[in-house]
């Protein structure tokens, strides 16, 4: 599993990144956590706000850092194109 932390390194993405890692660890998951801090890159992954998490490439948070609690279930998530929109904070899929 690959997960992708979109921000420029503030504090709200290195929360993002850092309760991610925690939660992915807790539920004892086989991943590897990036961070993505150039602004293009940004803007070619669709994020439009930070912080953002992609997992397996396909956005789930986006301008929000959500409980460690709330992550674990987004891990733990099949993801569909109704659970990228529904948990991506208003994001347009």
């Amino acid at each position: 599993m690959l997960l992708r932390i979109f921000g420029t390194g503030c504090a709200r993405c290195n929360e993002l990144s850092e309760l991610t890692d925690k939660a992915a660890k807790e539920l004892e998951l086989d991943y590897t956590l990036e961070k993505v801090t150039d602004p293009q890159e940004i803007a070619m992954a669709g994020v439009i706000m930070t912080p953002a998490l992609a997992i397996d490439n396909m956005l789930v948070v986006m301008g929000q850092v959500p409980s460690i609690e709330r992550l674990k279930e987004i891990l733990a998530a099949d993801y569909t194109e109704e659970a990228e929109s529904s948990d991506c904070g208003g994001c347009s899929g």
